[in-house]
Order: C-alpha cells, then sequence, then structure tokens
C-alpha cells in the first residue's frame, strides 16, 4: 500500500496543484482535507476539484464553532492585540486547523502532513509549530521551500503543470490580492499594497463591508450582554459566540468598521504590508475592554494588558501548543469571572461610541467618583498621600540642587 500525505486543501490553485505534485514526486496517496473556519462561499465545488486532480479523498472539517470557541474567544479576554492594530484573524485559526489535520492523519493512519504556505510567510510556523507539537512523529512536506522539486514560480506555471497533467481548471492566470478568510476576518496582501506609499483601492479591495465614508449618515445604537466574559445576546436576542461574530460583521460592515492598514514585522524578519478587514471582531474588542473598565481594579488591568500584549505574541509566533499559553490563558480566565453585564454603543462611521456599561459587578461607586465628600473618602487624606508618593521626587531634587552648589 502507498504511504498517505494529508494536505491542508483550500480547493485554490495552489493546493490543488499540490495534488498531483505530491503523487508524481513521492508517489503518495493523497488525502485532501479542507477546514472551515467560516470561509463562506470558497467551499463550494472543492470535492469535484480535489478528485479532478488526483486525490482519493476529501474531508470537509466544520471547525466554526471550535474556531470560535476555544481559540477566538481566549485571544479577546486576553485582549490579545499584535503590534496595537491586527486582531490576529490568520493566526488563531492556524493551530485549529493543525489540530485538526493532525486528527485526520491519525485517523488515515497517514504518515505526513503537506500544508502550501510559502517560505517567506508566517502560516509555514504555525502550521508546522503544531504539528511537531501534537504529532512530532509525522513528516511535514512544505513544497515551496523545496526548490530543487517545486519548480513553479508563478499562477501560469501552476495552471501549465495543471494542464500538462490532465487537470483543466477554471483558474486564471490574472493577479489579484492574495486573501485569508475566516469567520473573524479577511486579509488583504499583494498589488497596490505592497508599496507603502500607496493608498489602498478600497473600492476593489473591501469584501465584509465599506469604507466610513460610504456608511449611513445615520448612527445605529447597539446592545451587547456578557457573561464571564463570553458574549451572550446581540441586541436582547440570545445566541452563540459564532453568531454573534456573524451579527456583528453585518453590522460592522454596514458602518465601516474595523478596517486597518497595516506594516507589521513578520515573524521570519521582514516587514509585510496588509490591510485587514475585522468588522465584528473590532467590535466585539471593544465591547469587552468596555466592560472590563467597569469591573476589573486597577492592578490586576494593568497586569492583564502585559498578558494580552504576551498573548498576542504566543499567538502570532505559532506557539499555541504550549506551557506558555496555558498559563497565561489560565491567567486571563481568572481576570473575567466578574466580567458580566451589558455594553451598549453606536456605530458611525466607522466609530464604535459608547452609551452607556451596566454591571452587578461594577466597582465604579457615584458617591466616590462625585465631588461631593462621602463616607468613604476625606479629602484631607489626600495630603499625607501625596507627601509620601511624592517623597523620592522631592528628595531627589534636594539632593541634585546640593550637588550643584559644590
Amino acid at each position: 500500500m502507498k504511504e498517505k500525505v494529508v494536505l491542508a486543501y483550500s480547493g485554490g490553485l495552489d493546493t490543488t496543484a499540490i495534488i498531483p505534485w505530491l503523487k508524481e514526486h513521492f508517489d503518495y496517496e493523497v488525502i485532501c482535507c479542507c477546514i472551515d473556519c467560516g470561509q463562506g462561499s470558497e467551499l463550494e465545488g472543492l470535492e469535484e476539484r480535489a478528485k479532478l486532480s488526483g486525490a482519493s479523498k476529501l474531508y470537509i472539517e466544520d471547525l466554526v464553532d471550535d474556531f470560535c470557541d476555544n481559540y477566538i474567544m481566549p485571544c479577546v479576554q486576553a485582549g490579545a492585540v499584535y503590534e496595537n492594530k491586527y486582531l490576529l484573524g490568520t493566526s488563531m485559526a492556524r493551530p485549529a486547523i493543525a489540530k485538526r489535520l493532525v486528527e485526520i492523519a491519525r485517523k488515515e493512519g497517514a504518515s505526513a502532513i503537506c500544508h502550501g504556505a510559502t517560505g517567506k510567510g508566517n502560516d509555514q510556523i504555525r502550521f508546522e509549530l503544531g504539528i511537531k507539537a501534537l504529532a512530532p512523529d509525522l513528516k511535514i512536506i512544505a513544497p515551496w521551500r523545496m526548490t530543487d522539486i517545486w519548480t513553479m514560480k508563478s499562477r501560469e506555471d501552476e495552471i501549465e503543470y495543471c494542464r500538462q497533467h490532465g487537470i483543466h481548471l477554471p483558474f486564471s492566470a490574472d493577479s489579484s490580492y492574495s486573501r485569508d478568510r475566516n469567520l473573524w476576518h479577511i486579509s488583504h496582501e499583494g498589488l497596490e499594497l505592497e508599496d507603502p506609499a500607496s493608498e489602498p483601492n478600497y473600492d476593489h479591495l473591501l469584501v465584509l463591508g465599506v469604507t466610513p465614508q460610504k456608511a449611513p449618515d445615520e448612527a445605529e445604537y447597539v446592545t451587547m450582554a456578557f457573561e464571564k466574559g463570553i458574549p451572550v445576546s446581540v441586541n436582547g436576542e440570545k445566541m452563540k459566540v459564532s453568531d454573534v461574530i456573524r451579527k456583528l460583521n453585518e453590522l460592522g460592515g454596514k458602518h465601516g468598521i474595523g478596517i486597518v492598514d497595516i506594516v507589521e514585522n513578520r515573524v521570519v524578519g521582514m516587514k509585510s504590508r496588509g490591510v485587514y478587514e475585522t468588522p465584528g471582531g473590532t467590535i466585539l474588542m471593544e465591547a469587552h475592554q468596555q466592560l472590563e473598565e467597569l469591573v476589573l481594579d486597577r492592578a490586576t488591568m494593568e497586569t492583564k494588558k502585559d498578558m494580552g500584549n504576551k498573548m498576542a505574541q504566543i499567538v502570532y509566533e505559532g506557539k499555541w501548543f504550549t506551557p506558555l499559553r496555558e498559563a497565561v490563558q489560565a491567567f486571563v480566565e481568572s481576570t473575567q469571572q466578574y466580567v458580566t453585564g451589558e455594553v451598549k454603543f453606536k456605530l458611525y462611521k466607522g466609530n464604535i461610541i459608547k452609551a452607556g456599561t451596566t454591571s452587578p459587578y461594577s466597582l465604579y461607586s457615584e458617591s466616590l467618583a462625585s465631588f461631593t465628600t462621602g463616607d468613604l473618602y476625606d479629602h484631607h487624606d489626600a495630603d499625607g498621600f501625596i507627601t509620601l508618593f511624592g517623597l523620592p521626587l522631592k528628595v531627589r531634587a534636594l539632593k541634585m540642587a546640593e550637588a550643584a552648589k559644590q
């Protein structure tokens, strides 16, 4: 019997060309595995295409709820944002995909897993670190790094390779943006975006929404409820996390929310420029933070901010299946016990504007915050506090003055 390889299959030109290439160069039986993390219509017609290209089997695995509950929400609760802008849409999906690829490989008795990530990007690291952590015995095949036998350099080369192997597919050689889509976001790279001096052609580029300029001229109010840091309803309608994100995507896209143009630092050392659309995710992150402002104490918020940055780095670098990620997530989960309440805001031309937050665990005290004197706070107490709090500054100033006289 031939050895089996599980191919992470998107149905695009790259992974379609990889099927006959694997059979030609390794004589593998190729089992395609397409992981559905919310790509939508991209999944249509995949089975026929995979079989036509020489695959013996195609798995289409629905991971949407797993992706939302076990990968997105830990990052939302942590406030994990890479380099202050990127909400980790691609990064969060890769460990979920790697885990399922390993599960299929075990089920099929495969000896290898193949992916179509390039040798310049972050995804190769994320896929392979996940596979190494979960199945260190499996071989990993990365065609784009095997330049001695992977000789295709362009879409035209791949189309011609498929044609030579009797595979005639409806792919065009026309260049377009390189995109990655799931329920959380869609990323765009290539074309004019490769020059940081060029303005994005948003009319040509956007998929999930409109620019703020084209958003409605009237604001729209939205109310969300959370229980222990998890969103449970939008505008009074109870729903699971994946449906919350779908609803917020619809609202955010309509009002031009969550469009980010960023030059980021890839793990492999280079800078890359891309545009991310994360309409629902941007709203969810902001609403969650809005509630945390009300219920978390200052010291916890300070430490949690550091942990959020650490979580973002861990996820971006593909280190999901590590003790460090588990430890950071455990800390974050302990902070979410009282993140329960209702958040109201309005969406208007790219902006999320606060409109009121309530929680049974609110630490806000109107009597303390107001200018009137209450039982818990005596204005005179501030005298001693400021004296002690400012003592190092005063001592330093005195000592510097003495030194200047010498």
